[in-house]
């Protein structure tokens, strides 16, 4: 039996060959694959925010690969891998690397030169990485696992809610979230900032 896949609004499609990926063969449904996806996922945020990286850990190509395969590796094959097919949303399958690499640049000059607040960029860097969509799947997610990362190399005392509940779901938290993505889209990035809810005072993970 194949792997029957429905999506819901913001979610990428799966190429055939992407599906093929799947390293559980008893997964069947959306449903089923959501909780083997959350399992791991909720593995790499425990070892993420247990842990407090460095700005030279964090600004590397390998490490952003690593944080995604993290994430999702028990259940894909291709977790970790930048993407070979195009799709409805990101830079050219040939352009992830370059612009990755433009991103990475230009966080580094953010803080350097301390052009935004700490919870800003990070925020920025959320939604630049979410734009380049450098992997087939789970990009969403991945954007906000470093953002936590990076708020957390730069401020410990800071943690964000992201809405504080689940945004894999229908619903009205998941319609505010991309209401703030697309309003950061047109260079708004203060939805964003706001949904995310930088809290002071409370430590990271």
């Amino acid at each position: 039996m194949g792997l029957d896949l429905t999506y819901i609004a913001g979610q990428t499609p799966l190429s055939e060959d992407e599906k093929e990926g799947l390293k559980i063969p008893t997964i069947a449904t959306k449903g089923e694959l959501d909780e083997f996806e959350q399992q791991n996922i909720e593995q790499a945020v425990e070892w993420a925010l247990s842990r407090t990286f460095s700005l030279g850990q964090i600004f590397r190509e390998q490490f952003i690969k690593n944080v995604h395969r993290r994430m999702l590796g028990n259940v894909w094959k291709w977790a970790g891998d930048f993407r070979t097919t195009n799709k409805n949303i990101g830079v050219d399958k040939w352009q992830i690397a370059t612009s990755l690499k433009g991103l990475l640049d230009d966080a580094q000059y953010w803080i350097n030169r301390q052009v935004f607040s700490p919870a800003e960029i990070a925020i920025r860097f959320k939604h630049r990485l979410v734009s380049i969509h450098c992997f087939p799947n789970g990009n969403g997610r991945h954007s906000r696992l470093m953002a936590d990362i990076l708020i957390k190399a730069l401020d410990k005392q800071i943690a964000f809610s992201w809405g504080a509940g689940d945004l894999g779901h229908k619903g009205h938290l998941r319609d505010a979230y991309l209401a703030a993505v697309k309003a950061a889209d047109k260079d708004d990035i203060k939805p964003l900032l706001i949904f995310a809810n930088p809290q002071a005072g409370k430590p990271a993970g």
